[in-house]
């Protein structure tokens, strides 16, 4: 089951990051909730895309390092 934590996090990470450059609008109401304070933008969001599919790779890269 251990094998299985940081290959799920790689999906994770690349379906959120994928889903948020395509589809922002749809994104929008989870983030205002996430990101209380301040409001949820669509340039937000898309920069936290950006983040979250740059976190899969460094995931990615991490498992190809440990193989």
């Amino acid at each position: 089951m251990n094998y299985f934590v940081l290959p799920i996090a790689v999906q994770l990470c690349l379906t959120f990051g994928v889903a948020g450059l395509l589809w922002p609008e749809k994104l929008v109401e989870v983030f205002d909730v996430l990101m209380f304070p301040w409001p949820a933008t669509h340039k937000t969001i898309r920069a936290n895309a950006i983040g979250a599919i740059l976190m899969s790779v460094l995931l990615f890269l991490a498992l190809v390092a440990r193989r």
